[in-house]
């Protein structure tokens, strides 16, 4: 992440990550989960705080879960059901479960089909939000596959380009390759010019939104650095009166190709699954495994994905930056990093703990 998104060394308080586990196991433990699907619940939650992907860890989302369990917008027992089915294809409905849960599920059926078929896709319907959609994508690396996964649906986020009303979510894109001595290639991010969990965090923090990324009510993009206040937002953590844009900002650094994107996350996340867009009401997930070894030879490919990867850190850096990175190299050194040091987390979100943990009679072991 950008470092206008980071905790200051002298605010942050670290904690290790098995005791953060350990603690958000026993929240959603009383939300009503299982044991498997709080322990993969929190799986979830940790993968994306050791890799620094500080938006979408226990710092935001964790109490944005909680809220929907206890208001009873989410069922905390899915029973997820297969709506169709054929060779590589598999259509899952959710049963209103948080995709933090089924969404894992459904890229194992990717997986498991693509074993047999060389290429497995699963749509996901009727399940919220699911994490970092990087960890679903993982769950193909972790099995010498390519993944992928993208979220669609809540399309009250996101202007098209020219709009003034929004017509998309956030609409993430993950896509995940393995290698062989190298760390896995990683492209996890929203088609918005930030995630939508961003924005609260720079609340939290005190650090102004860079131009280009929101829109005011009119769909007029805010030209200027802009500072936002706990007024801007919705309960539930969404803006107000503000719109998010597409990468690009503007059209004319792109904003098209964003808005694309997004449209596409939405035809691929909703409508191949059968349920209307997300502006209409709907809501999805897709997920896709490429079984390498039906395509080529895997060591093959592990060792060229190894040169083409080191090619990229090798380029010689622009005038100014110390190294050329390329995508998932920095969650891999922020993951070492973090599992030798504690996760560092925003005071407030300590205090969220400890103020949740009483209300569920939960004991903290820090």
């Amino acid at each position: 992440m950008l470092e206008r998104f980071h905790v200051s060394e002298k605010d942050a308080i670290k904690i290790n990550h098995t005791l953060m586990s350990k603690v958000t196991k026993q929240i959603f433990l009383k939300m009503g989960l299982s044991e498997e699907d709080s322990d993969l619940s929190t799986d979830v939650l940790i993968y994306a705080d050791l890799n620094g992907v500080d938006t979408h860890g226990v710092s935001n989302m964790l109490r944005s879960y909680v809220r929907m369990y206890q208001q009873k917008k989410t069922n905390p027992r899915p029973n997820i059901k297969i709506v169709k089915e054929s060779g590589a294809i598999v259509a899952l409905d959710g049963d209103n479960g948080l995709g933090l849960h089924t969404a894992p599920k459904a890229m194992k059926f990717a997986v498991d089909k693509a074993k047999k078929n060389g290429v497995g896709i699963a749509t996901l319907n009727n399940a919220g939000h699911l994490g970092a959609a990087g960890y679903h994508a993982k769950i193909a690396v972790d099995n010498d596959m390519i993944g992928v996964c993208m979220s669609g649906g809540g399309g009250f986020a996101m202007l098209p380009t020219y709009g003034a009303k929004p017509r998309f979510g956030t609409n993430p894109i993950a896509w995940a390759a393995p290698a062989d001595k190298e760390a896995y290639f990683m492209y996890d991010a929203a088609t918005t010019q930030i995630a939508g969990n961003k924005i609260k965090l720079l609340e939290r923090l005190q650090v102004p939104v860079a131009a280009n990324w929101l829109a005011k009510g009119d769909g007029s993009p805010i030209k200027e650095e802009k500072k936002l206040s706990s007024e801007d937002f919705w309960e539930d953590g969404r803006l107000k009166d503000l719109h998010m844009l597409p990468f690009g900002g503007d059209r004319e650094n792109g904003s098209h190709k964003g808005y694309a994107f997004a449209a596409i996350v939405d035809i691929m996340c909703c409508m191949l699954g059968g349920v209307q867009a997300g502006h209409l009401g709907g809501n999805g997930h897709y997920f896709a495994a490429y079984n390498i070894d039906s395509f080529s030879d895997l060591k093959t490919f592990k060792k060229n994905m190894d040169d083409f990867l080191i090619g990229l850190k090798n380029t010689p850096p622009a005038p100014g930056h110390d190294r050329v990175i390329y995508p998932g190299l920095i969650e891999y050194e922020t993951r070492i990093e973090r599992e030798k040091n504690g996760i560092p987390y925003h005071p407030e979100v300590i205090e969220w703990f400890e103020s949740i943990t009483a209300e569920l009679e939960i004991k903290i072991p820090w």
